[in-house]
Protein backbone atom coordinates (compact mmCIF):
# COMPACT_ATOMS: atom_id res chain seq x y z
CA UNK A 1 0.00 0.00 0.00
CA UNK A 2 1.41 3.14 -1.07
CA UNK A 3 1.21 5.49 2.00
CA UNK A 4 -0.78 8.89 0.88
CA UNK A 5 -0.78 12.00 3.34
CA UNK A 6 -2.06 15.85 2.58
CA UNK A 7 -2.52 18.83 4.69
CA UNK A 8 -6.00 20.73 3.73
CA UNK A 9 -6.06 24.42 5.32
CA UNK A 10 -8.55 26.85 4.71
CA UNK A 11 -8.09 30.04 3.08
CA UNK A 12 -9.37 32.50 5.89
CA UNK A 13 -6.70 34.35 6.96
CA UNK A 14 -2.71 34.88 7.34
CA UNK A 15 -1.27 31.57 7.12
CA UNK A 16 -1.02 29.61 10.14
CA UNK A 17 1.77 27.68 12.19
CA UNK A 18 -0.56 25.55 13.39
CA UNK A 19 -0.69 24.73 9.63
CA UNK A 20 3.15 24.85 9.12
CA UNK A 21 3.07 22.66 11.93
CA UNK A 22 0.43 19.65 10.36
CA UNK A 23 2.14 20.02 7.06
CA UNK A 24 5.65 19.44 8.75
CA UNK A 25 4.32 15.82 10.25
CA UNK A 26 2.22 15.20 7.20
CA UNK A 27 5.11 15.94 4.73
CA UNK A 28 7.73 13.66 6.59
CA UNK A 29 5.15 11.50 7.37
CA UNK A 30 4.46 10.81 3.35
CA UNK A 31 8.80 10.68 2.92
CA UNK A 32 9.70 8.25 5.70
CA UNK A 33 7.19 5.69 3.93
CA UNK A 34 8.06 6.56 0.52
CA UNK A 35 4.74 7.67 -0.03
CA UNK A 36 2.75 11.00 -1.41
CA UNK A 37 1.86 14.39 -0.03
CA UNK A 38 -0.77 16.08 -1.34
CA UNK A 39 -1.80 20.11 -0.72
CA UNK A 40 -5.19 21.03 -1.08
CA UNK A 41 -7.70 24.28 -0.38
CA UNK A 42 -10.40 24.23 1.57
CA UNK A 43 -11.81 26.60 0.24
CA UNK A 44 -15.95 26.13 0.73
CA UNK A 45 -16.46 28.34 3.38
CA UNK A 46 -17.32 31.59 1.22
CA UNK A 47 -18.33 33.70 3.70
CA UNK A 48 -14.89 33.40 5.64
CA UNK A 49 -12.67 33.23 2.20
CA UNK A 50 -9.99 35.37 1.43
CA UNK A 51 -8.45 35.51 -2.35
CA UNK A 52 -5.21 36.75 -0.69
CA UNK A 53 -5.01 33.84 1.74
CA UNK A 54 -4.41 31.00 -0.69
CA UNK A 55 -1.46 32.76 -2.24
CA UNK A 56 -0.04 33.02 0.99
CA UNK A 57 -0.74 29.50 2.08
CA UNK A 58 0.74 28.33 -0.90
CA UNK A 59 3.49 30.66 -0.43
CA UNK A 60 4.41 29.47 2.94
CA UNK A 61 4.80 25.89 2.06
CA UNK A 62 7.65 26.84 -0.96
CA UNK A 63 9.41 29.05 1.82
CA UNK A 64 9.38 26.40 4.54
CA UNK A 65 10.28 24.10 1.65
CA UNK A 66 7.36 21.50 2.29
CA UNK A 67 6.92 20.61 -1.31
CA UNK A 68 3.66 18.76 -2.33
CA UNK A 69 3.55 15.96 -4.70
CA UNK A 70 0.26 17.20 -5.90
CA UNK A 71 -1.15 20.36 -5.35
CA UNK A 72 -3.03 22.99 -7.32
CA UNK A 73 0.33 24.74 -8.35
CA UNK A 74 1.80 21.20 -9.60
CA UNK A 75 -1.15 19.56 -10.32
CA UNK A 76 -1.90 15.34 -10.66
CA UNK A 77 -3.96 13.21 -10.91
CA UNK A 78 -6.35 13.47 -8.12
CA UNK A 79 -7.12 17.32 -9.26
CA UNK A 80 -8.63 19.56 -8.79
CA UNK A 81 -7.20 20.71 -5.81
CA UNK A 82 -9.38 23.54 -4.34
CA UNK A 83 -12.42 22.34 -3.25
CA UNK A 84 -14.50 24.89 -4.76
CA UNK A 85 -13.78 23.75 -8.46
CA UNK A 86 -14.79 19.96 -7.33
CA UNK A 87 -18.50 20.86 -6.38
CA UNK A 88 -20.11 18.70 -9.15
CA UNK A 89 -18.10 15.71 -7.02
CA UNK A 90 -19.51 16.68 -3.80
CA UNK A 91 -23.22 16.81 -5.61
CA UNK A 92 -23.03 13.50 -7.24
CA UNK A 93 -22.38 12.13 -3.78
CA UNK A 94 -24.46 13.85 -2.10
CA UNK A 95 -27.07 12.51 -4.21
CA UNK A 96 -25.72 8.84 -3.46
CA UNK A 97 -26.28 9.13 -0.26
CA UNK A 98 -29.68 10.36 -0.94
CA UNK A 99 -30.99 7.82 -3.38
CA UNK A 100 -29.38 5.09 -1.03
CA UNK A 101 -32.11 6.45 1.81
CA UNK A 102 -28.73 7.69 4.23
CA UNK A 103 -29.34 10.96 3.60
CA UNK A 104 -32.07 13.35 2.82
CA UNK A 105 -33.25 17.39 2.30
CA UNK A 106 -34.07 19.21 5.27
CA UNK A 107 -36.26 22.41 4.49
CA UNK A 108 -36.13 24.10 8.26
CA UNK A 109 -35.73 28.12 8.06
CA UNK A 110 -32.97 29.76 10.27
CA UNK A 111 -35.89 30.98 12.07
CA UNK A 112 -37.11 27.71 12.96
CA UNK A 113 -34.17 26.19 13.69
CA UNK A 114 -33.76 28.99 16.25
CA UNK A 115 -36.61 28.27 17.93
CA UNK A 116 -36.15 24.65 17.96
CA UNK A 117 -32.97 25.10 19.90
CA UNK A 118 -34.93 28.17 22.36
CA UNK A 119 -36.94 25.40 23.22
CA UNK A 120 -34.67 22.72 23.98
CA UNK A 121 -32.66 25.03 26.31
CA UNK A 122 -35.83 25.93 27.79
CA UNK A 123 -36.43 22.44 28.69
CA UNK A 124 -33.07 21.58 29.66
CA UNK A 125 -32.92 18.83 26.59
CA UNK A 126 -29.35 18.52 24.77
CA UNK A 127 -28.69 21.18 22.26
CA UNK A 128 -28.90 19.87 18.19
CA UNK A 129 -30.71 18.54 15.25
CA UNK A 130 -33.63 17.08 16.65
CA UNK A 131 -34.54 14.68 13.19
CA UNK A 132 -37.74 16.42 12.26
CA UNK A 133 -37.23 16.48 8.72
CA UNK A 134 -36.32 12.81 8.44
CA UNK A 135 -40.18 11.89 7.81
CA UNK A 136 -40.44 13.61 5.51
CA UNK A 137 -41.68 11.57 1.80
CA UNK A 138 -38.73 11.07 -0.24
CA UNK A 139 -41.19 12.66 -3.67
CA UNK A 140 -41.94 15.70 -1.88
CA UNK A 141 -38.50 16.21 -0.92
CA UNK A 142 -37.66 15.91 -4.35
CA UNK A 143 -40.86 18.06 -5.12
CA UNK A 144 -39.79 20.83 -2.94
CA UNK A 145 -36.03 20.58 -3.73
CA UNK A 146 -37.15 21.07 -8.18
CA UNK A 147 -39.40 23.81 -7.09
CA UNK A 148 -36.22 25.89 -5.46
CA UNK A 149 -37.11 25.45 -2.12
CA UNK A 150 -34.10 26.31 0.02
CA UNK A 151 -32.85 23.00 1.91
CA UNK A 152 -29.88 21.13 3.60
CA UNK A 153 -29.18 17.71 2.69
CA UNK A 154 -28.35 15.62 5.95
CA UNK A 155 -26.80 12.48 7.06
CA UNK A 156 -29.12 9.95 8.90
CA UNK A 157 -27.54 9.07 12.57
CA UNK A 158 -28.56 6.23 15.41
CA UNK A 159 -29.91 8.80 18.11
CA UNK A 160 -28.80 5.53 20.20
CA UNK A 161 -25.32 4.02 21.19
CA UNK A 162 -22.47 5.59 20.04
CA UNK A 163 -20.01 5.62 17.46
CA UNK A 164 -15.90 4.19 17.99
CA UNK A 165 -13.00 4.91 15.90
CA UNK A 166 -9.51 4.09 16.33
CA UNK A 167 -6.71 6.70 16.76
CA UNK A 168 -2.80 5.60 16.56
CA UNK A 169 -1.90 8.01 19.64
CA UNK A 170 -5.21 7.88 21.79
CA UNK A 171 -6.39 4.56 21.04
CA UNK A 172 -10.10 3.62 20.85
CA UNK A 173 -12.50 7.14 20.90
CA UNK A 174 -15.97 6.68 21.38
CA UNK A 175 -18.65 9.62 20.90
CA UNK A 176 -22.20 9.21 21.86
CA UNK A 177 -24.49 9.54 18.98
CA UNK A 178 -26.79 12.00 21.07
CA UNK A 179 -23.74 14.25 20.23
CA UNK A 180 -24.16 13.84 16.29
CA UNK A 181 -27.68 14.65 15.66
CA UNK A 182 -27.84 13.75 11.95
CA UNK A 183 -24.99 16.81 10.79
CA UNK A 184 -25.85 18.91 7.57
CA UNK A 185 -24.03 17.65 4.31
CA UNK A 186 -24.60 19.88 2.02
CA UNK A 187 -25.51 23.92 2.85
CA UNK A 188 -28.44 25.59 1.34
CA UNK A 189 -25.86 27.83 -0.89
CA UNK A 190 -25.04 24.34 -2.69
CA UNK A 191 -21.91 24.47 -1.36
CA UNK A 192 -20.45 20.87 0.72
CA UNK A 193 -19.78 21.35 4.31
CA UNK A 194 -16.01 20.71 5.68
CA UNK A 195 -17.44 16.76 6.71
CA UNK A 196 -18.97 15.94 3.08
CA UNK A 197 -16.04 17.35 1.39
CA UNK A 198 -13.48 15.76 3.57
CA UNK A 199 -14.20 12.53 3.69
CA UNK A 200 -14.65 12.85 -0.64
CA UNK A 201 -11.40 14.13 -1.04
CA UNK A 202 -9.61 11.88 1.31
CA UNK A 203 -11.16 8.78 -0.49
CA UNK A 204 -10.90 9.93 -4.23
CA UNK A 205 -7.18 11.43 -3.22
CA UNK A 206 -6.01 7.79 -1.72
CA UNK A 207 -5.37 9.44 1.69
CA UNK A 208 -4.12 6.39 3.93
CA UNK A 209 -3.11 8.51 7.00
CA UNK A 210 -5.31 11.40 8.17
CA UNK A 211 -2.95 13.27 10.07
CA UNK A 212 -4.12 16.51 11.66
CA UNK A 213 -5.14 18.04 15.01
CA UNK A 214 -6.79 16.85 17.93
CA UNK A 215 -9.44 19.47 17.90
CA UNK A 216 -10.60 17.42 15.11
CA UNK A 217 -11.02 14.60 16.62
CA UNK A 218 -15.19 15.18 18.00
CA UNK A 219 -15.71 15.60 14.15
CA UNK A 220 -14.26 12.21 13.31
CA UNK A 221 -17.40 10.19 14.06
CA UNK A 222 -19.21 11.98 11.56
CA UNK A 223 -16.66 10.71 9.23
CA UNK A 224 -16.44 7.21 9.69
CA UNK A 225 -20.07 6.96 9.98
CA UNK A 226 -19.84 8.81 5.88
CA UNK A 227 -17.15 5.99 5.31
CA UNK A 228 -19.40 3.55 6.20
CA UNK A 229 -22.72 5.15 4.19
CA UNK A 230 -20.30 4.83 1.42
CA UNK A 231 -19.16 1.68 2.02
CA UNK A 232 -15.59 2.96 1.92
CA UNK A 233 -12.39 1.54 3.68
CA UNK A 234 -11.51 3.70 6.80
CA UNK A 235 -7.83 5.66 6.84
CA UNK A 236 -5.73 5.66 9.64
CA UNK A 237 -6.55 8.44 12.44
CA UNK A 238 -3.83 10.27 13.80
CA UNK A 239 -4.50 13.44 15.96
CA UNK A 240 -1.65 15.16 16.82
CA UNK A 241 -1.93 17.51 20.28
CA UNK A 242 -2.52 21.22 19.77
CA UNK A 243 0.10 24.00 20.21
CA UNK A 244 -0.44 25.99 23.41
CA UNK A 245 0.05 29.37 24.57
CA UNK A 246 2.03 29.46 27.67
CA UNK A 247 -0.79 29.50 29.65
CA UNK A 248 -1.63 26.18 28.19
CA UNK A 249 -4.43 27.22 26.36
CA UNK A 250 -4.51 26.64 22.48
CA UNK A 251 -2.49 28.83 20.54
CA UNK A 252 -4.37 31.52 19.38
CA UNK A 253 -3.51 35.07 17.46
CA UNK A 254 -5.85 36.64 20.21
CA UNK A 255 -2.35 35.69 22.96
CA UNK A 256 0.53 35.33 20.32
CA UNK A 257 1.97 36.02 16.78
CA UNK A 258 0.21 32.45 14.67
CA UNK A 259 1.27 33.80 11.32
CA UNK A 260 3.74 32.25 9.44
CA UNK A 261 4.18 35.49 7.40
CA UNK A 262 5.14 37.79 10.65
CA UNK A 263 7.95 35.36 11.26
CA UNK A 264 8.97 35.66 8.17
CA UNK A 265 8.95 39.26 8.34
CA UNK A 266 10.31 39.64 11.39
CA UNK A 267 13.53 37.49 9.97
CA UNK A 268 13.04 33.92 11.30
CA UNK A 269 14.40 31.57 9.36
CA UNK A 270 12.58 28.70 7.40
CA UNK A 271 14.72 26.08 8.84
CA UNK A 272 15.35 27.34 12.45
CA UNK A 273 10.96 27.52 12.79
CA UNK A 274 10.55 24.14 11.24
CA UNK A 275 13.19 22.74 14.03
CA UNK A 276 11.05 24.43 16.81
CA UNK A 277 7.60 22.60 15.69
CA UNK A 278 9.56 19.20 14.60
CA UNK A 279 10.10 19.58 18.72
CA UNK A 280 6.44 20.36 19.19
CA UNK A 281 5.62 16.80 20.95
CA UNK A 282 8.14 14.78 19.01
CA UNK A 283 11.89 14.11 19.53
CA UNK A 284 14.68 12.50 18.01
CA UNK A 285 15.69 8.98 19.48
CA UNK A 286 19.02 10.38 20.19
CA UNK A 287 17.82 13.27 22.07
CA UNK A 288 19.03 16.17 20.01
CA UNK A 289 17.58 19.20 19.85
CA UNK A 290 18.50 20.91 16.17
CA UNK A 291 18.17 18.95 13.01
CA UNK A 292 16.97 19.65 9.41
CA UNK A 293 13.67 17.80 7.86
CA UNK A 294 15.68 15.38 6.60
CA UNK A 295 17.29 14.07 9.37
CA UNK A 296 13.73 14.17 10.94
CA UNK A 297 12.82 11.96 7.78
CA UNK A 298 15.27 9.37 8.27
CA UNK A 299 14.48 8.89 11.96
CA UNK A 300 10.37 9.97 12.08
CA UNK A 301 8.43 7.22 13.97
CA UNK A 302 5.16 8.68 14.43
CA UNK A 303 4.44 6.91 17.42
CA UNK A 304 6.91 9.12 19.41
CA UNK A 305 5.07 11.62 19.23
CA UNK A 306 3.73 12.89 22.88
CA UNK A 307 0.00 14.20 23.55
CA UNK A 308 1.32 16.43 26.16
CA UNK A 309 0.32 19.96 25.20
CA UNK A 310 3.64 21.13 23.50
CA UNK A 311 4.01 25.01 24.69
CA UNK A 312 4.72 27.49 21.75
CA UNK A 313 7.45 29.70 23.58
CA UNK A 314 8.71 32.29 21.70
CA UNK A 315 11.57 32.93 23.67
CA UNK A 316 12.80 29.46 22.55
CA UNK A 317 12.02 29.99 19.15
CA UNK A 318 14.25 32.83 18.88
CA UNK A 319 17.07 30.96 20.55
CA UNK A 320 16.38 28.45 17.82
CA UNK A 321 16.52 30.96 15.40
CA UNK A 322 19.70 32.58 16.60
CA UNK A 323 21.27 28.79 17.02
CA UNK A 324 21.14 28.67 13.07
CA UNK A 325 21.98 32.00 12.59
CA UNK A 326 25.35 31.63 14.49
CA UNK A 327 26.66 28.41 14.41
CA UNK A 328 24.04 26.17 11.75
CA UNK A 329 24.03 27.96 8.65
CA UNK A 330 27.25 28.66 6.68
CA UNK A 331 27.88 31.99 6.88
CA UNK A 332 27.76 32.63 3.33
CA UNK A 333 24.47 31.11 3.35
CA UNK A 334 23.21 34.06 5.99
CA UNK A 335 24.64 36.65 4.22
CA UNK A 336 22.75 35.61 1.58
CA UNK A 337 19.68 35.72 3.48
CA UNK A 338 20.33 38.93 4.61
CA UNK A 339 21.52 40.74 1.57
CA UNK A 340 17.87 41.77 -0.26
CA UNK A 341 17.06 42.85 2.82
CA UNK A 342 20.47 45.17 3.42
CA UNK A 343 19.82 46.12 -0.43
CA UNK A 344 16.08 46.97 0.69
CA UNK A 345 17.51 49.43 3.35
CA UNK A 346 19.99 50.88 0.24
CA UNK A 347 22.94 49.58 1.81
CA UNK A 348 25.62 48.80 -1.00
CA UNK A 349 26.32 45.06 -0.84
CA UNK A 350 28.32 44.37 -4.01
CA UNK A 351 31.21 43.79 -1.83
CA UNK A 352 31.50 40.33 -0.76
CA UNK A 353 34.41 40.11 1.32
CA UNK A 354 33.01 43.16 3.26
CA UNK A 355 29.70 41.95 3.37
CA UNK A 356 31.00 38.35 4.72
CA UNK A 357 32.84 40.46 7.40
CA UNK A 358 30.30 42.23 8.68
CA UNK A 359 27.53 39.42 8.65
CA UNK A 360 30.36 37.54 10.72
CA UNK A 361 31.24 40.04 13.50
CA UNK A 362 26.86 40.72 13.79
CA UNK A 363 25.64 37.71 13.91
CA UNK A 364 26.60 36.43 17.22
CA UNK A 365 24.81 39.42 18.65
CA UNK A 366 21.23 38.78 16.95
CA UNK A 367 18.82 36.33 16.54
CA UNK A 368 16.73 37.40 13.35
CA UNK A 369 17.95 38.48 10.48
CA UNK A 370 15.69 41.78 11.02
CA UNK A 371 18.10 42.44 13.67
CA UNK A 372 20.90 41.92 12.39
CA UNK A 373 20.13 44.09 9.43
CA UNK A 374 19.12 46.61 12.09
CA UNK A 375 22.58 46.49 13.74
CA UNK A 376 24.68 46.41 10.79
CA UNK A 377 23.52 50.42 9.25
CA UNK A 378 26.96 52.02 10.59
CA UNK A 379 28.70 49.33 8.74
CA UNK A 380 27.31 51.09 5.21
CA UNK A 381 25.74 54.79 5.97
CA UNK A 382 28.45 57.23 4.96
CA UNK A 383 27.46 60.02 7.80
CA UNK A 384 27.15 58.46 12.01
CA UNK A 385 24.19 59.49 13.64
CA UNK A 386 25.51 59.30 17.53
CA UNK A 387 22.88 58.41 19.87
CA UNK A 388 22.60 59.83 23.22
CA UNK A 389 24.50 57.18 24.84
CA UNK A 390 27.40 57.94 22.40
CA UNK A 391 27.55 61.80 22.77
CA UNK A 392 28.09 61.10 26.51
CA UNK A 393 31.08 59.15 25.58
CA UNK A 394 32.50 61.34 23.03
CA UNK A 395 32.29 64.34 25.54
CA UNK A 396 34.36 62.25 27.66
CA UNK A 397 36.88 60.33 25.51
CA UNK A 398 38.23 63.50 23.15
CA UNK A 399 41.83 63.27 24.10
CA UNK A 400 41.88 59.31 23.64
CA UNK A 401 40.23 59.42 20.19
CA UNK A 402 43.00 62.11 19.80
CA UNK A 403 45.78 60.08 20.77
CA UNK A 404 44.49 56.82 18.79
CA UNK A 405 43.86 59.06 15.53
CA UNK A 406 47.78 59.32 15.48
CA UNK A 407 48.47 55.77 16.76
CA UNK A 408 46.15 54.16 13.73
CA UNK A 409 47.59 56.82 11.42
CA UNK A 410 51.07 55.13 11.87
CA UNK A 411 50.27 51.97 12.72
CA UNK A 412 52.57 49.66 10.46
CA UNK A 413 50.94 46.30 10.27
CA UNK A 414 47.70 46.59 9.77
CA UNK A 415 45.30 43.53 10.92
CA UNK A 416 43.64 42.33 13.28
CA UNK A 417 46.60 41.27 15.54
CA UNK A 418 48.02 44.90 14.73
CA UNK A 419 45.36 46.66 15.69
CA UNK A 420 44.80 44.77 18.86
CA UNK A 421 48.36 45.34 20.05
CA UNK A 422 48.34 49.05 19.35
CA UNK A 423 44.94 49.68 21.21
CA UNK A 424 46.16 47.27 24.45
CA UNK A 425 49.18 49.19 24.50
CA UNK A 426 47.70 52.56 24.64
CA UNK A 427 45.54 51.50 27.09
CA UNK A 428 48.13 50.37 29.50
CA UNK A 429 50.08 53.79 28.66
CA UNK A 430 47.63 55.59 29.69
CA UNK A 431 46.78 53.11 32.91
CA UNK A 432 43.02 53.73 32.26
CA UNK A 433 40.30 50.35 32.48
CA UNK A 434 40.10 49.42 28.76
CA UNK A 435 36.26 50.75 28.97
CA UNK A 436 37.30 54.43 29.26
CA UNK A 437 39.21 54.27 25.68
CA UNK A 438 37.52 51.44 23.66
CA UNK A 439 34.13 52.76 24.94
CA UNK A 440 34.48 56.31 23.34
CA UNK A 441 36.31 55.09 20.56
CA UNK A 442 33.28 52.57 19.58
CA UNK A 443 30.69 55.39 19.80
CA UNK A 444 33.14 57.17 16.98
CA UNK A 445 33.14 54.42 14.64
CA UNK A 446 29.59 53.45 14.87
CA UNK A 447 27.49 55.90 16.27
CA UNK A 448 26.44 53.86 19.12
CA UNK A 449 28.08 51.76 22.19
CA UNK A 450 26.07 48.94 21.44
CA UNK A 451 28.13 47.42 18.85
CA UNK A 452 30.93 44.93 18.21
CA UNK A 453 34.42 44.63 19.48
CA UNK A 454 36.87 47.74 18.72
CA UNK A 455 39.25 45.52 17.04
CA UNK A 456 36.69 43.71 14.44
CA UNK A 457 35.02 47.14 13.43
CA UNK A 458 38.54 49.10 12.81
CA UNK A 459 39.64 46.34 10.38
CA UNK A 460 36.54 45.85 9.33
CA UNK A 461 36.15 48.91 8.68
CA UNK A 462 39.38 50.05 7.23
CA UNK A 463 42.23 51.80 8.05
CA UNK A 464 41.24 54.77 6.17
CA UNK A 465 37.12 54.72 6.97
CA UNK A 466 38.21 54.50 10.21
CA UNK A 467 40.56 57.70 10.57
CA UNK A 468 37.79 59.50 8.70
CA UNK A 469 35.17 58.14 11.53
CA UNK A 470 37.37 59.09 14.20
CA UNK A 471 38.13 62.34 12.52
CA UNK A 472 34.26 63.23 11.95
CA UNK A 473 33.76 62.46 15.44
CA UNK A 474 36.59 65.13 16.80
CA UNK A 475 34.93 67.60 14.58
CA UNK A 476 31.70 66.81 16.19
CA UNK A 477 32.68 67.22 19.83
CA UNK A 478 34.59 70.48 18.59
CA UNK A 479 31.89 71.93 16.86
CA UNK A 480 30.35 72.13 20.54
CA UNK A 481 29.09 68.87 22.14
CA UNK A 482 27.41 69.34 25.26
CA UNK A 483 29.60 69.50 28.02
CA UNK A 484 27.74 69.06 31.62
CA UNK A 485 30.89 69.72 33.66
CA UNK A 486 34.47 71.14 31.79
CA UNK A 487 35.98 71.60 35.11
CA UNK A 488 35.21 68.14 36.08
CA UNK A 489 36.22 66.49 32.81
CA UNK A 490 39.64 69.18 32.88
CA UNK A 491 40.79 67.51 36.39
CA UNK A 492 40.04 63.80 35.21
CA UNK A 493 42.00 64.81 32.58
CA UNK A 494 44.92 65.57 34.90
CA UNK A 495 44.83 62.90 36.58
CA UNK A 496 44.60 60.84 34.12
CA UNK A 497 47.76 62.37 32.49
CA UNK A 498 49.79 61.88 36.19
CA UNK A 499 48.58 58.38 36.50
CA UNK A 500 49.71 57.39 32.68
CA UNK A 501 53.39 59.38 33.78
CA UNK A 502 53.72 57.30 37.01
CA UNK A 503 52.92 53.98 34.95
CA UNK A 504 55.19 54.94 32.06
CA UNK A 505 58.09 55.31 34.90
CA UNK A 506 57.43 52.04 36.63
CA UNK A 507 57.52 50.45 33.70
CA UNK A 508 61.07 51.79 32.09
CA UNK A 509 62.46 51.12 35.52
CA UNK A 510 61.16 47.68 35.99
CA UNK A 511 63.20 46.50 32.66
CA UNK A 512 66.11 48.42 33.39
CA UNK A 513 66.12 51.30 30.72
CA UNK A 514 66.78 54.68 30.61
CA UNK A 515 63.76 57.04 30.22
CA UNK A 516 64.90 58.60 26.90
CA UNK A 517 65.36 55.28 25.10
CA UNK A 518 61.52 54.40 26.11
CA UNK A 519 60.58 57.34 25.05
CA UNK A 520 62.18 57.30 21.74
CA UNK A 521 60.70 53.78 20.57
CA UNK A 522 57.26 55.31 19.69
CA UNK A 523 54.29 53.27 17.77
CA UNK A 524 56.10 53.60 14.73
CA UNK A 525 59.26 51.87 15.72
CA UNK A 526 57.26 48.18 15.16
Amino acid sequence: MEVVTRIAPSPTGDPHVGTAYIGLFNYVFARRHGGRFIFRLEDTDRQRYQAGAEARILEMFVWLGLQPDESPEVGGPSGPYRQSERLAVYHAHAEELLAAGRAYRAFETAEEIEAMRLDQKRLGKPIGYDGRGRDLPQAEQARRHAAGEPNVVRLITADEGSTTFRDRLRGDVTIPNSEIRDPVLMKSDGYPTYHLANVVDDHLMGVTHVIRAEEWVTSTPIHVLLYQAFGWDLPEFIHMPLLRNPDRSKVSKRKLDTSVDSYRQQGFLPEALLNFLANMGWSMPDGREYFGVKDMTAEFDIDRVSLGGPVFDLKKLRSFNAKYLRDILPLEEVAERAKPLLEDEGYDCSDEDYLLDVIDVLRPRAETLVELVDQAGYFFRETLRYDESARKQLASGQTFLQDIERELSILEFFDYDGVDDMLRDYVQEQAVPMGKVLMPLRAALTGTTNAPGVTDLIVILGKRESLKRIGQALTFIDAGLPDDDPQRLLEEEKARKAAAEEARKSRVKSVGAPPEAAAAGGKGSR
